[in-house]
């Protein structure tokens, strides 16, 4: 037998709002049932499906897992230019003058995430 990974859950402080975000990055959507106070909100997405859940505790070290994205339909760099637009910052830039590499980011609540090159670039 083996086990299904329902959803990833992610400790918060602000379920809704970073469900939000994150919905925006994955192109996915929220619970009809999921409001801006709710102590947990819900993404669907074709991607994946993650759970944020309201915690009261400030998060105080690196995130010991993490999500790498690869982009389906525009390049690594227009990625990152666009989840910064939706809120993210960047963190480490560990783009290649070649073409390889990665860009960490965080989202809105500091948690690190990795955009990698599209499979396209990968084949170039």
């Amino acid at each position: 037998m083996t086990s299904l990974i329902r959803h990833v859950t992610i400790d918060c402080a602000d379920p809704y709002a970073l469900g939000r975000f994150w919905a925006g990055v994955l192109g996915g959507s929220l619970a009809d049932d999921d409001h801006p106070g709710d102590p947990e909100a819900l993404v669907a997405s074709p991607a994946a499906h993650l759970l944020f859940i309201r915690v009261d505790d400030p998060r105080t070290v690196k995130n010991r897992v993490h999500l790498d994205l690869q982009p389906q339909d525009v390049t690594r760099d227009e990625e990152v230019e666009r989840l910064l637009a939706l809120g993210a910052t960047l963190h480490e830039d560990h783009r290649r003058p070649d073409g390889r590499g990665w860009a960490t980011l965080l989202d809105p609540e500091g948690n690190e995430f990795c955009v990698e090159r599209s499979a396209a670039e990968r084949t170039d």
